[in-house]
């Protein structure tokens, strides 16, 4: 596992302090500016953010259950988060965004602190069901909540166009937690040793990444254990957006390329590293 992925926690008070600067910075209209998710403008997605923090403060640091549900199969988690989800932002919509701002100023560091105090290889209260695990480390736990709080903040950038964490030291760390799904995306497709694909993101805070068949099982390298079959070129953009499930690869075809078996670059674009 990358060391970079188990050690997320430190990240993210330097993303919080992203966000904050960001959010101080908008003006009325930017407030109301539409997002790639279609169902959420700007402060939606910003009372989505603060959620988060308070769900979790409430349910794993103060043990706090307010609502429970019977939860048979991954199609009724999906449901209930949804449920969950949609109530918060529209209760929000009548809080204003200076409110919204104090409220993530306040609870931002108390969810950081949470997180720190955790041990990273301690069983996780949740596990990461989109990367297939029935039960996960803390580090794992923390690294999707990375995921989290990225994307809906570059969400957010991409609608009022302010750049910003599309950098090394932000991407790169979601993108290698994002390709923890490619496991569980291919667990149907037989797994024949020595079958490699390569997935490539280019740019300055792009990378390449090289997922493969050994011993029956599918993983993900940082080398090429073979010439790779499949090549697949996606662009930065494109890429947070695709395993968001904010737009289809029908969408991305101009921002993606494909060389070698299309079957597999299909399996690889159908890929999912969130729960939608």
């Amino acid at each position: 596992m990358s060391s970079s992925i188990t050690n997320l926690v430190h990240k993210l008070p330097a993303l919080n302090e992203q966000l904050l600067t960001l959010l101080k910075s908008l003006s009325a209209e930017e407030w109301q500016a539409q997002t790639v998710a279609s169902q959420w403008k700007v402060k939606d997605v910003v009372a989505h953010l603060l959620d988060g923090n308070i769900r979790i403060l409430s349910m794993l640091r103060d043990g706090y259950q307010g609502e429970t549900a019977d939860i048979a199969s991954y199609q009724d988690l999906v449901v209930y988060i949804n449920r969950l989800n949609a109530d918060w932002v529209q209760a929000m919509k009548r809080v204003s965004p200076e409110i919204l701002i104090l409220l993530h100023e306040l609870t931002g560091p108390l969810y950081n602190t949470y997180y720190a105090s955790l041990d990273p290889f301690e069983k996780a209260a949740f596990s990461v069901a989109w990367a297939g695990e029935e039960e996960s480390k803390n580090w794992m736990h923390i690294a999707r909540e990375y995921t989290e709080k990225f994307l809906h903040q570059q969400q957010i950038r991409d609608a009022v166009q302010r750049p910003g964490i599309m950098t090394t030291a932000f991407f790169l760390p979601f993108v290698e937690v994002c390709l923890k799904a490619l496991p569980h995306t291919f667990r149907e497709v037989p797994a024949t040793d020595g079958t490699c694909i390569q997935l490539s993101i280019p740019g300055a805070c792009g990378g390449r990444w090289f997922f493969f068949a050994h011993q029956g099982q599918w993983q993900i390298g940082e080398a090429a254990i073979n010439t790779p079959i499949t090549e697949v070129t996606i662009t930065a953009e494109a890429f947070w957006k695709l395993v968001s499930k904010s737009k289809r690869a029908v969408d991305l075809e101009a921002f993606i390329e494909v060389k070698g078996d299309p079957l597999l670059a299909e399996k690889v674009l159908s890929m999912v590293s969130f729960i939608t």
